[in-house]
């Protein structure tokens, strides 16, 4: 077959998401961190009632009804704030502005294994850079490798660690480049960095409605800046990118905190108590800021782990890769969910 694609699109590896069952199937699905809550009532209450004329006209092309509501949650301007297809697409977004051949995309890893997809469909130069013991950011070496994008997920993921405060201004300080704060698992966690947006015209927070929310089918994300460094996102942003009914569900989502902090609490409190179910059966468990926790078998079995409950109809995260083939990603679920998932570790294992 002849060669239609670009050098580095040809050699580059697809992403490959979780997995993704059929609607329907009896699964206890723990593998995509996935809110186990349904979404705000009143999400499903403006659900309800779309009407045709939304579908037959163009959406807002800002999702001005979304950026409007948001700017009164978050305190900022709404012109700080641009919506995307999910969080992913602003993360593209960015990548199409700044990254192209010759120019570096820097970040620490373990981290989301999209960055390095991104990057490689821009063919900008990748950058790699390993934490440090206990997950410390490695400072120094990121700055040094002069970037024109700086990817910093915190909450991590697949470790679940946050990132000091401090170490981000300090990064964002040092930069040139951009210093991107991937904010995606931030509604569980006890701080977050959106102040930084303020401080440092060369830092975007960006953030998800798939995790807090419960809308990871609905796809969409946003990020917040200077509106300087926006004003070139929007140059390489789809006409339409965000749908009408995305926006105005969204719109509800992100009106409605104290649902979205009940459910965020419930998930928090359940992640406590797995965890401790976890180190009872001998696991490792890390510390997590996030809506999952990343273990260590007592058997160094991972994969068999992951082969076993599959095989029960109950998925977790697996990633054969150096650093993580040990390991395990498990989403928090419901109470009810956590425990079968303990019951039927502690059968595997016995």
């Amino acid at each position: 077959m002849t060669n239609y694609f670009r050098s580095n699109i040809d050699g580059m590896a697809i992403y490959i998401p979780g997995e993704q069952p059929p609607r329907g199937k009896d699964i206890i699905k723990l593998n995509s961190n996935e809110n186990p809550y349904p979404p705000s009532p009143s999400v499903l209450a403006v659900l309800k009632n779309i009407q045709g004329e939304w579908l037959r006209r163009y959406p807002e092309p800002l999702g001005g009804e979304f950026r409007r509501a948001a700017s009164q949650v978050l305190g900022v301007p709404s012109d700080w704030i641009i919506v995307g297809n999910g969080s992913d697409e602003v993360l593209n977004l960015v990548m199409r502005a700044c990254v192209e051949p010759g120019r570096r995309v820097v970040y620490p890893i373990p981290t989301y294994v999209l960055y390095v997809t991104l990057s490689q469909m821009q063919g900008g130069e990748v950058v790699e850079i390993p934490y440090g013991e206990n997950y410390q950011l490695p400072l120094d070496p990121l700055i040094a490798a002069n970037g024109a994008v700086t990817f910093i997920a915190s909450p991590n993921s697949p470790s679940g660690h946050i990132v000091p405060i401090e170490d981000l201004r300090e990064l964002a300080s040092r930069l040139s480049g951009i210093l991107v704060i991937d904010e995606a698992y931030v509604d569980f966690a006890a701080e977050n960095a959106l102040d930084l947006v303020k401080e440092y015209e060369n830092v975007i927070v960006i953030r998800t409605l798939s995790k807090g929310y419960s809308l990871a089918g609905l796809r969409l994300g946003f990020g917040v800046a200077n509106p300087q460094l926006l004003h070139g996102l929007f140059k390489v942003k789809d006409s339409y990118n965000i749908d009408a009914i995305a926006c105005a569900l969204g719109t509800a989502a992100i009106i409605d905190q104290d649902y979205k902090n009940a459910c965020a609490a419930k998930v928090t409190a359940s992640r406590i108590e797995l965890a401790q179910e976890l180190k009872n059966l001998g696991f490792y468990v890390r510390d997590s800021h996030t809506n999952f926790l990343l273990v260590q078998p007592p058997h160094n079995n991972a994969e068999y782990l992951y082969q076993q409950l599959k095989a029960r109809n109950i998925l977790i995260r697996y990633f054969p890769q150096p650093g993580l083939d040990d390991k395990l990603r498990i989403s928090v679920g419901t109470d009810a969910q956590n425990k079968i998932l303990v019951e039927t570790l502690t059968t595997i294992l016995s």
